[in-house]
């Protein structure tokens, strides 16, 4: 579906507008092939770039070719059909007007969309800037959610379970994917602040230095959460292997000092003369034997540090 959007300085609010005209900013969402053909025929855009915007999984790169430069990104998105947990985002900076296409809805352009933060299409560099700085916020909500989650339940490392394991995978997963989608894009932002891929006044440039720091403070933070993680999940490994170990000392320990008694009293059972067999004592001489050899036993692992 496409959508033309416009607002100058003059007018009071984002209007949708049937046709497009200078100035323009087009959304395009879940594009179907007669979409494709309609942009490619009225902003002259590359076609097999169009194609590779409809990659779900296209990298984040940054291209100048026909109808003007192209910028891939990707955004923080709950996705349920394929194996990750972003979405990608393409923004095409012509002559006279800001292109979006997405495949899956885009909640981070709602307050856009909706008038609840002031936009003005005319003014190019500025809304690239505050396309950028809406996907930027997510991924720094979206971080700051996985960082209390992955703290809650490092506070529970002595009773963590399968349950927990798994979710320190999911995190661990969602923290990789927001790397992946960042760094590159970082890297093509700092190549517009030259100010070689689209005209910027001084603020402009100034707003665009901010979401390079903000982007870089992102990525570490990342990086942060994610060594958490790996302290996390190696110390739980440590855990679990120790706990494994007692167990089966524990279980070898009895075995021996069960094994005791089990051959004094399968002796005693076989049918030939032993010792204290014509005794009318001789249960008590042979029950009182093996709690001396027990004991011993139990003292021996206990001085050894073996229980």
């Amino acid at each position: 579906m496409i959508t033309y959007y416009y607002r100058t300085l003059k007018d009071s609010e984002l209007k949708i507008i049937n046709e497009p005209r200078n100035g323009v900013w087009v959304h395009v969402e879940e594009p179907t092939e007669d979409d494709i053909k309609i942009l490619t025929t009225q902003f002259g855009l590359d076609e097999d770039i169009l194609e590779d915007a409809q990659d779900f999984f296209e990298v984040p790169r940054l291209e100048r070719e026909t109808g003007g430069t192209y910028f891939f990104t990707r955004y923080p998105y709950e996705e349920t059909k394929e194996d990750t947990d972003s979405a990608p985002l393409m923004i095409v900076m012509g002559e006279s007007f800001v292109l979006t296409l997405t495949l899956r809805d885009i909640p981070q352009f709602n307050k856009l969309f909706d008038g609840k933060e002031a936009v003005h299409t005319t003014q190019k560099a500025k809304l690239f800037i505050q396309l950028m700085t809406a996907v930027t916020t997510s991924y720094e909500k979206e971080l700051v959610r996985l960082r209390r989650a992955v703290h809650r339940d490092r506070a529970k490392l002595r009773r963590i379970g399968n349950t927990e394991i798994v979710r320190f995978v999911n995190y661990e997963h969602k923290l990789n994917d927001m790397v992946a989608a960042v760094v590159p894009t970082n890297t093509w932002i700092q190549q517009l602040t030259k100010g070689n891929y689209m005209q910027l006044y001084n603020d402009d440039v100034e707003l665009m230095e901010d979401l390079v720091v903000d982007n870089s403070q992102l990525v570490d933070s990342a990086r942060s959460v994610l060594k958490t993680i790996q302290n996390v999940r190696n110390a739980s490994e440590v855990i679990l292997t120790n706990n494994l170990n007692t167990t089966i000392k524990t279980l070898t320990v009895l075995t021996i000092i069960l094994t005791v008694p089990t051959i004094i009293a399968s002796l005693y059972g076989m049918n030939v003369p032993l010792p204290f067999g014509e005794s009318k004592y001789g249960f008590v001489f042979v029950l009182l034997f093996i709690m001396v050899a027990v004991s011993g036993i139990v003292m021996l692992f206990k001085k050894n540090k073996w229980l």
